[in-house]
C-alpha cells in the first residue's frame, strides 16, 4: 500500500451522505464525518446545526492518488449533489449544507475550479454551480454515532429516502470505480 496518502475535505449537504459514498469508492482508504469552515473550536453538532459556529457538515477523505485522483473525486462530488443552491441540499437547509472545497494545496484548488469550469460549460445543471473553494484550515470529527451512520442505520427514514438514493445514483455512474466489496 502507499504511504503517499492524500487528503480530501468535502462539503455536500448531509455528511452521511457523503461518507457512504465515499466508503465505497476504490482508493480511498479512510472517510471520516465530521465539521470545517467554522469560527468556533471543536463544535457539537447541536452548535453547527445552531447556524452560529460557520461550520459544514463534511467528510475528510483520506485517498491514494495512485487508485483515484482528486479529479475522480471531485467528478463522485459532483455527482451526487446539487452544487446549484447555497446553503441547501433538498429538506436540509442552512450553511452547514453548503456545498464546499477545502483544498489542502494549490494543485487541488486548481483542479477543483477546472472540474467546476468543465460542469459549467457542460451545463449540466439549469442553475450555475456555487460550491465554495477555499482554503483548509481545520476539520473537527463528528461525534461517534455519525461516524459510518448508513452503514450502521440503513434502515433509518433518513438514511432510507436521502441517502439510499445518493449511494444507488453513485454505484450506477461510478460501477468501475467501487470497491470489491461494495459492487457485489
Amino acid at each position: 500500500m502507499s504511504q503517499n496518502l492524500e487528503t480530501a475535505t468535502l462539503g455536500g449537504g448531509c455528511f452521511w451522505c457523503l461518507e457512504a459514498v465515499y466508503d465505497e469508492l476504490r482508493g480511498v482508504t479512510d472517510v471520516v464525518s465530521g465539521y470545517s469552515g467554522g469560527h468556533v473550536e471543536n463544535p457539537t453538532y447541536e452548535e453547527v446545526c445552531s447556524k452560529k459556529t460557520g461550520h459544514a457538515e463534511v467528510v475528510q477523505v483520506t485517498f491514494d492518488p495512485k487508485v483515484v485522483s482528486y479529479r475522480e473525486l471531485l467528478e463522485v462530488f459532483f455527482t451526487i449533489h446539487d452544487p446549484t443552491t447555497k446553503d441547501r441540499q433538498g429538506n436540509d437547509v442552512g450553511p452547514q449544507y453548503r456545498s464546499v472545497i477545502f483544498y489542502h494545496s494549490p494543485e487541488q484548488k486548481a483542479t477543483a475550479l477546472q472540474v467546476i469550469g468543465e460542469f459549467e460549460q457542460a451545463k449540466v445543471w439549469d442553475n450555475p454551480i456555487v460550491t465554495e473553494v477555499v482554503p483548509f484550515e481545520k476539520f473537527y470529527p463528528a461525534e461517534d454515532y455519525h461516524q459510518e451512520y448508513f452503514k450502521k442505520n440503513p434502515y433509518q427514514p433518513y438514511c432510507s429516502f436521502v441517502v439510499a438514493p445518493k449511494v444507488a445514483k453513485f454505484r450506477k455512474h461510478f460501477f468501475d470505480k467501487l470497491k470489491r466489496s461494495a459492487a457485489l
